[in-house]
C-alpha cells in the first residue's frame, strides 16, 4: 500500500466511500459490480503544489461514472489487475503497463475489477493549460485532449513514473523533500512538461514543430532573470514569460548561443549558491542534504558529482573547510 501515512479513509460502506472520494475529486456514481462482501476501500492522498498523488483500492468490482472531470486531468496507473476505461468515444483496458489519462471534457465511465489498486495523479486543469500556453507562447484555441492510453513501457513514461514514485516515497516522510518548495515545484513542473511534450494529444504536433531561436540579447536577459530569481521555483516557462518569448524559442536560443538549456543554466546558478551557503554554514546546524534540497537538488548522488566537477571537492569538504576558516 502506498502513502500509508497519508490515509484519508478506510471503509466498507459504499455511501461513505463514494462521499469521501468525491470530496477529493468530484461527485460521481459508484455502484458495486460484484460481490458486495469484497468492498474494503482504502484511500490515501497528499496534495503537492497543483498536483495530488493518491492511492485508491476499492477491493471489490466497482462501476464508477464521474461524467466530465471538468476541472482536472487524472492519470490512473493500476498497480495490479485491470480496469475498463471509457472516455468519450474511446475505450481501453488499463493494466500496469497501460495507464489511462482521460481528458476533462470527455465523459468518463469506468469499471475497476477487484484487486486493482491504482496510483492516481491529479493535475489541475488550469495549471496544465497554463503550462501548455507557456510552452506554445500563445493562448489555447481548444481544450487539451490527450490520447486515452499511456504506454508505461516507453522511455519517457518510465522517467515520468520515476518522478511520481519519488514524490510518493518522499511524501511518506514528513521531513522528506516534499517539505522543500523548490523540490516539489521542480518535480511538479517536470511531470507536466514531460506529459505535454511526450503523450499524444491535439497539441503535440504544434509543440514539437521547429521554432526560431531567441536572439542573443533575449538570452542575456533570460540569464539575468534566472540569476536574480534562482531561489524561486522557476520553470523554463516562467523565464520565457519574463522575457516575452515562447518556451520553445527560449530553449532553442539557449542551445544555439550557449550550448545548454535554461534549466541547465539555472542548475549552474543554484550550484554556486549551494557552494556559497556551505562555505559559511555551521556544520553543527546545517547538512549538505538540507542545503542542496533547499536549492532544488533532489538526487544526492548526481548533485555530489556535479559539485565535484564544478568545485573540485566534495560538498561536505566545503562545509568543513568553511567552518574551520571561521566562515
Amino acid at each position: 500500500m502506498l502513502l500509508s501515512n497519508r490515509a484519508v479513509f478506510a471503509s466498507s460502506d459504499l455511501d461513505e466511500v463514494r462521499d469521501e472520494v468525491a470530496k477529493v475529486f468530484c461527485p460521481h456514481r459508484l455502484d458495486l459490480a460484484g460481490d458486495a462482501a469484497l468492498l474494503a476501500a482504502q484511500f490515501n492522498s497528499v496534495q503537492l503544489g497543483s498536483v495530488r498523488i493518491s492511492y485508491l483500492d476499492y477491493g471489490a468490482d466497482v462501476h464508477i461514472e464521474p461524467g466530465d472531470l471538468d476541472t482536472f486531468f487524472l492519470a490512473m496507473i493500476p498497480l495490479t489487475g485491470r480496469s475498463l476505461i471509457r472516455a468519450g468515444d474511446k475505450e481501453i483496458v488499463s493494466t500496469p503497463s497501460l495507464a489511462s489519462l482521460p481528458s476533462p471534457t470527455r465523459h468518463l465511465d469506468m469499471r475497476w475489477a477487484a484487486g486493482c489498486p491504482q496510483l492516481l495523479i491529479k493535475f489541475e486543469r488550469t495549471a496544465l493549460e497554463r503550462a501548455l500556453e507557456q510552452l506554445l507562447g500563445e493562448p489555447l484555441d481548444e481544450p487539451i485532449i490527450f490520447g486515452l492510453g499511456v504506454d508505461m513501457t516507453l522511455g519517457w513514461t518510465r522517467s515520468w513514473r520515476g518522478m511520481a514514485d519519488l514524490l510518493v516515497r518522499e511524501a511518506e516522510h514528513d521531513d522528506g523533500l516534499t517539505a522543500q518548495p523548490l523540490a516539489v515545484a521542480h518535480l511538479e513542473n517536470a511531470m507536466m512538461s514531460l506529459l505535454l511534450t511526450s503523450q499524444p494529444s491535439n497539441y503535440l504536433e504544434r509543440l514539437t514543430a521547429p521554432r526560431p531561436p531567441a536572439l542573443p540579447k533575449v538570452v542575456r536577459r533570460a540569464m539575468e532573470f534566472i540569476e536574480g530569481h534562482a531561489h524561486l521555483p522557476l520553470t523554463t516557462s516562467d523565464v520565457a514569460a519574463a522575457v516575452a518569448v515562447s518556451s520553445r524559442s527560449l530553449q532553442e536560443g539557449f542551445r544555439a548561443h550557449l550550448g545548454l538549456t535554461p534549466m541547465a543554466h539555472l542548475r549552474s546558478v543554484r550550484l554556486v549558491r549551494v557552494h556559497e551557503e556551505l562555505a559559511v554554514a555551521d556544520p553543527a546546524r546545517a547538512t549538505v542534504t538540507t542545503v542542496a534540497a533547499r536549492w532544488g537538488f533532489l538526487h544526492q548522488g548526481r548533485f555530489a558529482a556535479m559539485y565535484r566537477e564544478r568545485f573540485g571537492q566534495q560538498p561536505s569538504e566545503t562545509l568543513r573547510r568553511g567552518s574551520a576558516s571561521g566562515g
